[in-house]
């Protein structure tokens, strides 16, 4: 065997050895060959990273072990490279171990590898390289800025270049939602898409619509893509106020809460159909009218109108000034609340007193009923039902006299 000089294996290395190993041996294989087998292990890798390929041989008699590639061409022979490929290494070249490495794994390195021991005759196993694709970063198509409320749009994630087929999930600012999903292969790869299918609500505006992907190649580092959607709509208005029950010589602050988007700035405020009459005493700053000092002239019913390029929406609120004096101390909503409370408790006694009478009347006349028949009774039941018929007999008797 050592006097046989290197060559580059190719294809037809394996026989060429074996024949050049029958001329040149001069001792017969031993009788332990026959139980000799290689061992291997089937390996998946993520593409773009290092596969490591082992042959082990238990009990070997110097026979040189070799790998080799799907398309049957010889990696390493024993430690001797036979491939001019710059990603495969060696590892570990022994007896009883042959060891490489395959440096940035692309998909075409898939498939079924081979290891040979040269025992005679040669004995094979074999250990397949599964590759895994990894999905490229998604992307959402759909997305019109802004949207309108009311508009139907339909969102749509895509990834390319996965293997097996990626899985997209959808998430509205965090919470996960449903979509649909299609997959097409490409090749070795698949080109998977989503489908979101939106009715668009003014609640939408601002919300954050993420397309997350999972896959076994992505364990540590998912990949995901994240879309704000923004939307127009028109404003809706609401006044509020500072105080209840307004008195005169107090501050009142009324504020148009009008929610639009655009925004509906500025406001227009005015009182029972016309323009704010005292405007020194009313201010308005913004969305907010105030009244420093309040008096019975400020009564009325005052409006504001929000608008946007999209609609215009108004609300109302009538002011009362009420007179401190005239309300007391308690204020009106003491006074009514007193009056229902007087009303309960009275109906109240009024029941109590009624339930109570009747309970007394009917006492009375178990126990005079009872005294009636409880002379040949044993008890008192059967006293009631004899005073009842004492009761029938007297009446009958004087009757008929």
């Amino acid at each position: 065997y050592h006097m046989i000089p290197y060559v580059l294996f190719n294809k037809y290395s394996c026989f060429i050895y074996l024949f050049l190993y029958s001329l040149v041996s001069s001792s017969p294989l031993t009788p332990g060959s026959s139980g000799q087998h290689p061992l291997v292990q089937n390996q998946t890798v993520t593409e773009g990273r290092t596969a490591i390929m082992t042959c082990r041989v238990e009990y070997n008699d110097q026979t040189s072990l070799q790998w080799s590639n799907p398309t049957q061409q010889t990696l390493f022979f024993g430690n001797k490279k036979a491939l001019r490929d710059n990603r495969i290494e060696l590892v570990r070249a022994s007896w009883s171990e042959l060891t490489i490495s395959i440096s940035e794994i692309t998909l075409a390195d898939e498939g079924m590898y081979t290891c040979s021991l040269f025992t005679m005759p040669v004995k094979t196993a074999k250990a397949y390289l599964t590759v895994l694709g990894v999905p490229e970063k998604p992307e959402i198509d759909g997305l019109t800025k802004p949207a309108l409320e009311g508009d139907e749009i339909t969102l749509t994630c895509m990834t390319h270049g996965s293997k097996p087929a990626a899985n997209l999930r959808w998430f509205r600012n965090e919470k996960e939602i449903k979509g649909a999903k299609e997959v097409n292969a490409s090749g070795k790869t698949f080109t998977v898409t989503s489908s979101l299918q939106l009715l668009v609500d003014r609640d939408d505006d601002g919300a954050a619509y993420t397309c997350k992907v999972d896959h076994v190649s992505l364990l540590q580092t998912p990949q995901q893509t994240t879309e704000v959607l923004e939307v127009h709509y028109a404003p809706r208005a609401l006044i509020t106020q500072s105080l209840t029950f307004p008195q005169e010589g107090q501050y009142l602050k009324l504020e148009c809460v009008s929610k639009g988007n655009p925004s509906p700035d500025p406001v227009l405020w005015t009182k029972d159909g016309g323009e704010l009459p005292d405007l020194e005493r009313m201010i308005v700053q913004g969305r907010e009218l105030t009244f420093s000092a309040l008096n019975k002239t400020d009564n009325g019913t005052y409006r504001c109108v929000a608008s946007n390029h999209l609609g215009t929406s108004s609300a109302e609120y009538i002011l009362y000034v009420y007179d401190p004096n005239a309300m007391g101390q308690r204020g009106p909503d003491h006074a009514l609340i007193g009056g229902v409370v007087a009303v309960v408790v009275f109906v109240t006694l009024c029941l109590i007193i009624f339930l109570g009478r009747y309970l007394a009347r009917h006492k009375g006349t178990y126990l005079t009923n009872e005294a009636k028949g409880a002379d040949d009774a044993p008890d008192a039941d059967t006293a009631i039902i004899n005073a009842e018929g004492n009761t029938h007999a007297e009446g009958k008797k004087e009757y008929f006299i």
